[in-house]
């Protein structure tokens, strides 16, 4: 019954009481981001959901407006904000309309679908989701190919409900260390199309498969 439709009522439920019981603490991110970073408050971006399908996800802003590089632009302030996963917080939206899941492979920007193998594009079969398997391994300390070896792992399963209890409480436990906020050497993570590059680590089967 979890895989038809439990996952999806639970997916909804619980984003519903976040954002009820939660409004203080949204409210007060929200002033924060806007002291410290000024307007928009909302970082909004296009994701791949299931099958590909387009959607505006949510995020607290966490940059500075303006050029330079992320570490520049993200500050101090912002690097708390990441670290936490309290930027993560109005996902909660997108899983209340559906778009996203509590557990589930993270959303990547749509310009990342056309560099999948046959074989990452599986990732695409389910609804993306807040936490994931690649998550609960590290965040994004953990390598793209590596990640999508997770992410097509999960993908390639009938949900349970035991399996995605223990992945959300991994990555809760690593977000209260502030743990894989960053990939080692960037300010958030490497694209995806950088390990593409020649010498790269490799992905699933070859880009061609």
């Amino acid at each position: 019954m979890y895989a038809p439709w439990g996952k999806a009522w639970l997916d909804r439920v619980v984003a519903a009481l976040v954002l009820v019981l939660g409004a203080p603490v949204f409210a007060l991110l929200a002033l924060a981001v806007l002291l410290a970073l000024g307007r928009p408050i909302l970082f909004r971006q296009s994701r791949a959901g299931r099958h590909g399908a387009p959607f505006m996800l949510l995020k607290f802003r966490s940059m500075r407006e303006g050029s330079g590089s992320d570490a520049v632009r993200l500050g101090r302030f912002g690097r708390w904000l990441r670290a936490s996963g309290l930027d993560e917080l109005p996902q909660m939206i997108n899983i209340l309309r559906g778009e996203m899941s509590l557990v589930g492979p993270r959303p990547l920007p749509c310009d990342y679908t056309p560099l999948f193998s046959a074989t990452e594009a599986r990732r695409l079969w389910v609804t993306p989701g807040l936490f994931g398997l690649a998550q609960a391994e590290g965040r994004n300390a953990v390598p793209w190919a590596h990640r999508l070896v997770c992410d097509v792992q999960y993908a390639q399963q009938a949900p349970e409900f035991t399996t995605d209890l223990k992945l959300a409480m991994a990555c809760a436990a690593l977000l209260l260390r502030g743990h894989g906020a960053t990939m080692p050497g960037y300010a958030t993570s490497a694209r995806f199309a950088d390990s593409l590059v020649p010498g790269a680590a490799p992905t699933l089967t070859g880009r061609n498969s």
